[in-house]
């Protein structure tokens, strides 16, 4: 199992906007329940998609700007972008077969 990398509002861009291809980015937090468990659930939608897909964590206690600029309201949301724009958001714990058909979808 790979170990997700975790974004900030200073790697945000190079990682996410510059990039080409999906990226999914998880915006959670310390003290979120439901964030805790979606954790493993995105290390094994990471693993089903392989280089398909780059998976990010973004605390947003400690990157508020890319939060506020992305108007995330509860955690945990997943944004999906494409080639660096974002095409679609989940918030809320989801299933891994949930997940799998959301990425699915934008391949």
């Amino acid at each position: 199992m790979t170990t997700l990398t975790e974004v900030t509002d200073e790697t945000f861009e190079d990682k996410v906007l510059n990039s080409n291809g999906l990226v999914l980015i998880d915006f959670w937090a310390d003290w979120c329940g439901p964030c805790k468990a979606i954790a493993p659930i995105l290390e094994q939608v990471s693993d089903h998609f392989g280089d398909k897909l780059s998976i990010y964590k973004l605390n947003i206690d400690n990157s508020p700007e890319i939060a506020a600029k992305f108007k995330v309201r509860g955690i945990p949301t997943l944004i999906l972008f494409k080639n660096g724009e974002s095409e679609s958001s989940k918030m809320g714990l989801l299933s891994k077969s949930d997940l799998i058909t959301f990425v699915d979808s934008y391949l």
